[in-house]
This record gives structure tokens, C-alpha cells and sequence, in this order.
């Protein structure tokens, strides 16, 4: 490598993303289910008990299974109602949640074509929320292959963790694409190989746990009362995310939908969703 190579690395290097801090006002709630009102109530009061890190000044409203029958009539209440956060679950309007392969058309148009935040709850029939899911906000994980710079993100979970509690930020890199990644160093003669892996890897998880550490700082200083805790390592992101789940006993995901390049949901999104059914989710 030459010396210009060198200082330029190192120039690179050198220049991190630092996190930035900005308050979430969630304030309008938005629940959106298949029921009648009466038949509602004990869902939305669990809810409200479990959305109480939101604060005692939340207004809400409840649009019913009779108030819709298409997704462009939801759209159109949606539209309407311009909630801070919708609260809903999974096949509305369906019994398909009994085949856990699916969010269910309704769930699939509101994450993608509105800009409003979906908190996802374990669907009310389908017993399958975890002991520890639905009890309180104390125990947020915000999940992504690239936190770098996804202070949006970031915020959410912060605003949804329980002051004095704990926050999980979490970055996984795919071993399957960093090993496809690697079989392909391999067949260049010119780049050592094991030399490329440690170094690659070694760089792709010191840039996350960099972001997180700033994250820290700057949630500190800004008086955010939680416990940042990090996790960034290489692995199967579904199956490491359902194994973190369980051993940390999380109440609440938070990860991103929204994929620019696309129409629909973003590329890990969609399979997280639709296979961790035992906790709320927060879709952004």
C-alpha cells in the first residue's frame, strides 16, 4: 500500500457519524383493529398500560372492524385521524394469523404507504405472546444491519425505553454475505485472504459499536435517562434476534420498514416481522 493509500485509510477512518439527538412527541394514538368497541376495550387498556413511557397526555382513538372493509378505507380514516402511532396487529380482518406466514394485507399497505409509525401487537386470538412481552417498555431493543447514522431509530427506542431502564442497540452483519464476500477475496491472488477477513471484520463491527458509543454520549448529554447497551456481532440475524429476545426477555423491537429503493417493506424487515410474533413491534 502506498503512503497516499495509507493516509487516506486512515483519513477515512477517522471520519465517524456521530449520533444526533431529537425529542419524539407521540402524543396522537391511532388503535386499529377488527373488533367492536366493547369488544376492544380490554386490548386498548392493556395497551395504554403497556404505552405508559408515553406519558398521562396521550389522546386516542379506536377505529373498529365495522368503521373499514377495504385497506383504501383505512387509508382514507388514517389520513384523517394523523396519529402519532398506530396500534394494531397482524390480519386484520382475517383468520390467517392462524398461518404465521403473513402480516396480512392491511398490515402490509400501512407500514409502506403511510409514514406513520405501526406499533404491531401479538395478535389477540393467536396466544402466542411471550410471558415477558407485554408488560412494560423496560426492556427495549432497537434492531438493524446498519445503525450507522440511523438516528431516527435510535430516537424511537430511546423514547420508548422507561426511564432508568434498558435499551439495547443492535447490529448484526450477515455471515452469510461477509463469507460470499470473503469466497470472492479468495479467488483475487493479489489480496492475502485471512489478512482481508480479520481486517474486514474487525472493521465492519468497530464502526456500529463507535456509532452506539456516540449514541451514548450524546443521549447523556441531551439528559435521555436510559441505559444504552450494545450489541454488534457477525451472525443469522433471525435467529440471532429471537435468541437475544429470549435471553434478555425484551418487551419491545424497533426497527426501520421503510426501504427508499423500493415499494415494498425492507429486505430483513419483512422476515423479522412476520416470524417474531411473541413481542410488540415498533415498525418505522
Amino acid at each position: 500500500m502506498t503512503n497516499l493509500n495509507t493516509f487516506e485509510s486512515v483519513f477515512k477512518a477517522a471520519d465517524k457519524p456521530v449520533h444526533t439527538h431529537s425529542s419524539i412527541d407521540v402524543r396522537r394514538l391511532l388503535f386499529v383493529t377488527d373488533l367492536a368497541d366493547e369488544a376492544a376495550t380490554g386490548l386498548i387498556d392493556q395497551a395504554l398500560s403497556f404505552l405508559s413511557v408515553l406519558g398521562e397526555n396521550v389522546e386516542w382513538q379506536h377505529v373498529g372492524g365495522g368503521d373499514f372493509n377495504s385497506v383504501g378505507a383505512l387509508l382514507e380514516v388514517v389520513e384523517r385521524a394523523q396519529p402519532d402511532l398506530i396500534v394494531t396487529y397482524r390480519h386484520l380482518h382475517s383468520h390467517a394469523w392462524q398461518w404465521p406466514h403473513s402480516l396480512g394485507e392491511y398490515l402490509d399497505v400501512l407500514t409502506q404507504a403511510t409514514h406513520y409509525p405501526v406499533l404491531v401487537l401479538p395478535h389477540p386470538d393467536a396466544d402466542r405472546a411471550l410471558p415477558h412481552a407485554f408488560a412494560n417498555t423496560k426492556r427495549v431493543m432497537a434492531i438493524t444491519d446498519h445503525i450507522l447514522g440511523d438516528a431516527r431509530l435510535v430516537n424511537f427506542a430511546l423514547r420508548f425505553t422507561a426511564a432508568g431502564e434498558t435499551c439495547w442497540l443492535t447490529h448484526i452483519e450477515s455471515r452469510l454475505q461477509f463469507n460470499h464476500f470473503i469466497a470472492a477475496v479468495e479467488k483475487v491472488p493479489e489480496i492475502e485472504t485471512e489478512d482481508a477477513r480479520e481486517l474486514v471484520e474487525a472493521q465492519l463491527l468497530k464502526e456500529p459499536r463507535d456509532y452506539i458509543a456516540s449514541c451514548r454520549e450524546v443521549a447523556a448529554a441531551a439528559g435521555v435517562e436510559a441505559n444504552i447497551e450494545t450489541l454488534v456481532y457477525m451472525g443469522d440475524r433471525i435467529s440471532a434476534y429471537r435468541g437475544l429476545i429470549e435471553e434478555h426477555e425484551i418487551n419491545l423491537l424497533v426497527m426501520n420498514t421503510m426501504d427508499g429503493d423500493q415499494l415494498a417493506m425492507h429486505g430483513q424487515a419483512y422476515p423479522l416481522a412476520v416470524e417474531l410474533r411473541g413481542i410488540p413491534l415498533l415498525l418505522l
